[in-house]
C-alpha cells in the first residue's frame, strides 16, 4: 500500500516555527526589539509562544543542547585551527546560553489553549525513562499538546559533560575528519564539539549511523513506557478506595543493544496516547530514522527537486519500516527574514551579516522578502510532497509577527492556511489519529499493533513486537522485584 498522502494541492498547510534564542541569525540580539536582556526569563518565552499561537500555528519548537552554542563552523575569520565543523567556540559576541527546553513549554502550557508546544531532547546522552516521564507530564499539563524534537549529538563537549562516552577529537588539518565532520553536520547534528576519556565511537558516517540507531531504541522505549498505563489504569473510586488498577499497569522489558528498561512508567498514559515525535533530517541515515521513529519529519531543501528527493528517501524508508499505511507529515524548513517589501529586507539582512562579520549561512534554505513572496515560494514547493513548513525567523522579535499577522493572513486569503483551530491536541492539529495501548490490546487478545508503534526492541527493522515485551505488572511489585522505571544501560 502507498503511504497516504500527507497534503492534498488544496488542503491548508501545516505551519510551526522554530524558537531559539532572540532568533536564527547569530546578530539578531542586537537588533531594535530583540529584548536581549529577556532571554532567560519566562515572560519572553511566553509572549513569543502566545504571538504563534494568535497566528493559529501547529506548534513552535524549542531550541535546545547540552553545550553551549557554537558559531559558524567554517567562518573565514577564525584560524585554521578552529575552522572545523566540530570545532569549539570562543566568540562572545553571540548569543550563548539557553533554558531548559521542556522546563520553558511546560513553563507556558497552561498560558496558551491551542498550539501544539515541541521541545528539544538529546537522545544521545539522556534515559529514556527520564523522557518519557518528562514529555508525559508536559502532555497532561498542556492537555493533550506535547511533542519532542529528538536529536543525535556527536558533539565532544557535550559529551564530555557525562563521562560515559568520548567521540575521537578532529583533526582540522586532515581531509577525512572534515569530511566526517561534514557528514555529521549535514546528518542532523549542526552543533559542534570537544571530547573525554572513554574509548573512542566510530567516526563520521558510521558514528551517525550509530547514534541514529541508539536514537531509535531511545524512541521505542519512550513510547513504550508512555503505553506502559492503560488509558483507565487510574480508578479513583473514594467511595470504594481503589485509586489505581494495578492489571492495567505494565512491564516494557525492553531489552536491546543500547538499552534495558524494565518498566512501568511512574507517570499515567499522556492524553495523546503517544505526544507527537519529530525529527530533523538533512540526509540518507537520519532519513532513515525518520522512517523508522518519526510521527513526523522536518527537512531542508533548498528547491523543489530536493524536495522530492528527500520526500522519495523518506517514504521509501517508511515502507522498509513497515509504516507505509501511516501518516508521516514531512515539513520544509526555512529561515525567513520578511519585511513589507523585499529592499528592507534585504536590507535587514546585510546588516545583520555586517554585525555578525560574515554572511551568515544556515543548513536550511534561507528566505528574504515579503510575507506574499513567501507565500508564493510555500504553495510552489508544496505539490512537491511538503505537508507544509518549520519557519525560523531570523529575529525573532521582528520576524515572528511577519508570520503570523503577514504570513498568516496570505496564505488564508488564498485558501491555503486554518482561519480558526479545528483541534484542540497537537495530533488533531497534524491529522494524526490517538494510536491504542499496545498493551490493552494485547492483553484483550487483539492484535498486537498498538497503534503506529508495536515495536520490537532492536533497531533497524519493522516494529512486530519483539521478546520481552510488556507483561502485566500483577499486585505491583513486591520486596526484591523491580520497581517502576528501572533503566540500565548494559
Amino acid at each position: 500500500m502507498s503511504p497516504p498522502s500527507p497534503l492534498s494541492p488544496t488542503s491548508p498547510l501545516h505551519l510551526a516555527v522554530a524558537l531559539d534564542g532572540a532568533g536564527w541569525h547569530p546578530a539578531a540580539w542586537r537588533e531594535p526589539g530583540a529584548r536581549p536582556r529577556a532571554l532567560f526569563t519566562a515572560g519572553y518565552w511566553a509572549g513569543l509562544v502566545a504571538e504563534a499561537e494568535r497566528g493559529l500555528l501547529d506548534f513552535v519548537t524549542f531550541e535546545d543542547s547540552l553545550g553551549l552554542q557554537s558559531a559558524h563552523p567554517l567562518a573565514p575569520e577564525y584560524p585554521p585551527a578552529s575552522a572545523h565543523p566540530l570545532a569549539p567556540d570562543t566568540r562572545t559576541d553571540q548569543v550563548r546560553g539557553r533554558l531548559d527546553a521542556v522546563l520553558v513549554a511546560a513553563r507556558v502550557a497552561p498560558l496558551t489553549r491551542a498550539i501544539g508546544l515541541v521541545p528539544t531532547v538529546v537522545a544521545t546522552h539522556t534515559e529514556p525513562f527520564h523522557i518519557s516521564k518528562a514529555i508525559a507530564t508536559l502532555d497532561h499539563v498542556s492537555a493533550g499538546r506535547a511533542g519532542l524534537l529528538l536529536q543525535i549529538s556527536a558533539r565532544h563537549d557535550e559529551a564530555a559533560h557525562f563521562g560515559r562516552r568520548t567521540f575521537p577529537r578532529p583533526n582540522p588539518e586532515n581531509a577525512r575528519d572534515a569530511e566526517n565532520a561534514e557528514y555529521a553536520e549535514n546528518a542532523g547534528d549542526t552543533r559542534r564539539t570537544e571530547g573525554t576519556g572513554q574509548p573512542p565511537a566510530p567516526a563520521g558516517p558510521d558514528l551517525i549511523a550509530e547514534l541514529s540507531d541508539e536514537a531509535a531504541d531511545h524512541a521505542e522505549v519512550v513510547r513504550r513506557l508512555w503505553d506502559s498505563w492503560e488509558d483507565d489504569a487510574e480508578i479513583r473510586d473514594v467511595a470504594t478506595g481503589r485509586f489505581i488498577d494495578r492489571d492495567k499497569l505494565h512491564y516494557i522489558d525492553f531489552e536491546g543493544r543500547h538499552f534495558n528498561v524494565k518498566g512501568p512508567s511512574i507517570t499515567p498514559r499522556p492524553p495523546q496516547g503517544q505526544p507527537v515525535i519529530s525529527l530533523l533530517a538533512h540526509r540518507d541515515v537520519p532519513y532513515s530514522l525518520v522512517g523508522r521513529t518519526a510521527d513526523i519529519a522536518c527537512v531542508t531543501p533548498h528547491d523543489t527537486g530536493q524536495v522530492r528527493a528527500a520526500v522519495a528517501e523518506i517514504r521509501a524508508a517508511q515502507a522498509a519500516a513497515g509504516r507505509a499505511d501511516e501518516r508521516l507529515p514531512v515539513l520544509g524548513d526555512l529561515v525567513v527574514f520578511l519585511d513589507d517589501d523585499h529592499a528592507a529586507a534585504t536590507d535587514r539582512r546585510a546588516r545583520l551579516d555586517g554585525l555578525a562579520g560574515h554572511p551568515w549561512t544556515s543548513d536550511a534554505a534561507i528566505f528574504t522578502g515579503t510575507p506574499a513572496d513567501l507565500a508564493d515560494l510555500l504553495l510552489e514547493w508544496r505539490p512537491s510532497g511538503l505537508g507544509g513548513f518549520r519557519l525560523r525567523p531570523g529575529v525573532l522579535g521582528h520576524d515572528l509577527e511577519q508570520i503570523t499577522r503577514g504570513l498568516v493572513p496570505e496564505l488564508q486569503r488564498r485558501g491555503a492556511f486554518r482561519h480558526a483551530y479545528a483541534a484542540d491536541t497537537l495530533r488533531g492539529h497534524l491529522g494524526l489519529p490517538r494510536p491504542a495501548n499496545r498493551y490493552a490490546t494485547a492483553r484483550s487478545g487483539g492484535p498486537r499493533s498498538g497503534g503506529p508503534r508495536s515495536g520490537g526492541p532492536r533497531s533497524g527493522g519493522p516494529r512486530s513486537g519483539g521478546p520481552r515485551s510488556g507483561g502485566t505488572w500483577p499486585g505491583g511489585p513486591r520486596s526484591g522485584e523491580a520497581r517502576p522505571g528501572g533503566a540500565v544501560r548494559p
